[in-house]
């Protein structure tokens, strides 16, 4: 058998030889999570027991609570640099690692992972804290789960803040018109429809785990919108087909992140592997009926910060945001691609803030 780290760690856990650690981290905790360390850069994370799982919660400082929400394949950790700023403008910073993910982990089984189960998350988590209301702030699936928050607990919410990813138009509305159509040629082998068999993502995602975040987090390539407009509408990358991307020897686009944090996503991933977030994607088709017979209109403050050279989630697909969200504001990052909270940190800090400050401070 091959004894990659993954499966190391998994043995290892099995024996004493970690019982000392059980003072510094739970030992339950570590053991479930098949030795993931707690991030670096973020303060010492703490663990609460929601909805069936014992969440990782990374947080700093005191006041309103702002809780930010990680897409795929990310973490608490893509928050680093926006705790320190939101604690010190006076909120309480909140980061999570979610459910499949990081130290939070999560089961195996798919059926275990949908918006509906993804918000109890959440309200376990405030719950357990105390606290009553609070500000979600989502990106890329985090996003998503940010934007059903009003709608399936709107007396929880103090307000809405989506990174990327806009709020889904509620099906009783007309389409929206004159708005910017997608580069993305939609095909069988668009990313999100081959994430969804069981086991069919995992091998490519894993064989080489740095190289799929050195792919995966970086800049240019795919995430520079005119370029990617003049490629032939056949390529892998005008079908947004990743893994056949990754696959290549050299994958489009250039990392741009230090060498720790590109060390801390690989280590943490060879550890759990990617089925708790691809899992994410498997439960988006229960997304619809769970969301069905909840309010359309969201009421809450809310703010969208889309990035210029996002293609897969481009500022345009917010247009028509307003027409069921009472309180909106818009800005565009420009000159960032999708990760966009990491690649221009101070950008997103000075909007956020701002917005805080005039909307819920």
């Amino acid at each position: 058998m091959s004894l990659n780290r993954r499966t190391f760690l998994q043995h290892t856990l099995k024996t004493t030889a970690f019982a000392g650690l059980g003072a510094a981290y739970p030992l339950s905790s570590l053991a479930q999570n098949n030795g993931v360390r707690p991030a670096p850069m973020m303060p010492d994370p703490s663990f609460v027991e929601t909805n069936g799982i014992s969440m990782a919660v990374y947080e700093k400082g005191s006041g309103p609570a702002v809780v930010f929400c990680h897409g795929f394949p990310e973490l608490a950790f893509s928050w680093r640099g926006q705790l320190d700023a939101v604690a010190a403008a006076g909120y309480h910073a909140i980061a999570p690692d979610q459910r499949g993910y990081g130290l939070t982990g999560g089961p195996e089984d798919p059926m275990q992972y949908d918006m509906g189960i993804f918000c109890d998350d959440l309200i376990g988590m405030l719950d357990a804290k105390g606290i009553d209301k609070a500000v979600f702030v989502g990106h890329d699936w985090g996003g998503a789960l940010v934007w059903a928050m009003p709608r399936l607990h709107p007396d929880r919410c103090l307000g809405i803040i989506g990174l990327n990813t806009t709020a889904g138009r509620p099906a009783d509305l007309p389409p929206v018109t004159g708005s910017e159509p997608s580069l993305i040629v939609m095909t069988p082998d668009y990313y999100f429809a081959k994430f969804i068999p069981t086991g069919q993502a995992e091998p490519i995602l894993e064989a080489d785990v740095r190289k799929t975040f050195d792919f995966f987090l970086s800049r240019g390539g795919i995430w520079d919108r005119e370029a990617f407009a003049r490629l032939p509408e056949d390529s892998a990358e005008r079908k947004m087909d990743l893994l056949t991307m990754l696959q290549r020897e050299n994958p489009p686009g250039e990392p741009f992140m230090s060498e720790e944090v590109m060390s801390y996503f690989t280590d943490t991933f060879e550890a759990t592997g990617f089925t708790g977030g691809l899992n994410w994607y498997r439960g988006s088709a229960r997304m619809g009926a769970i969301l069905a017979d909840t309010p359309t209109r969201i009421e809450v403050p809310s703010l969208y910060i889309g990035a210029e050279n996002d293609v897969i989630l481009p500022p345009s697909s917010a247009d028509g945001m307003e027409d069921f969200i009472s309180d909106l504001e818009k800005h565009t990052v420009m000159d960032s691609g999708h990760w966009t909270q990491q690649e221009k940190p101070e950008e997103v800090n000075r909007v956020i803030v701002d917005w805080l400050n005039r909307k819920i401070g």
